[in-house]
């Protein structure tokens, strides 16, 4: 079955894995996919993820460990912000801090894939993926 919204299904693979209390989950793997895990890894919110190839096919799938403190999920809210139906894009000046600066959104500019602090760093806007507090 082909899945329209990559990032959407990754989001949702991720909060449905946190909400059952699973330790690793497995999402279809792709660059961007890879891109937002590293962010989301560089940011604190999940603990790692690997490349995982099934025998014979050839196809590979990501392997993502979740972070948990005290019991209870580091990621709070994970929010879907521009969907293939409705792009949002932010120029520099647009790219308030999430959540007072506690939370993160996820960026996809010209320079790859960053989090909204290093868009404003480096003076450059693009599409918001996601917001993560």
């Amino acid at each position: 079955m082909a899945v329209t919204d990559p990032i959407g299904d990754l989001l949702t693979r991720i909060r449905n894995g946190q909400l059952r209390g699973m330790a690793k989950i497995k999402s279809p793997n792709s660059k961007l996919r890879i891109r937002i895990l590293d962010v989301l890894q560089a940011e604190g919110f999940i603990r790692g993820y690997a490349e995982v190839e099934f025998k014979g096919s050839g196809r590979k799938e990501l392997e993502i460990e979740l972070k948990y403190h005290e019991g209870q999920p580091v990621i709070r809210e994970l929010k879907r912000v521009s969907t293939p139906g409705r792009r949002v894009y932010a120029s520099v000046t647009d790219l308030k801090p999430h959540r007072n600066g506690l939370g993160v959104a996820i960026v996809s500019t010209p320079q790859g894939v960053m989090t909204d602090t290093s868009a404003r760093e480096k003076n450059v806007g693009g599409e918001v993926l996601c917001q993560v507090f």
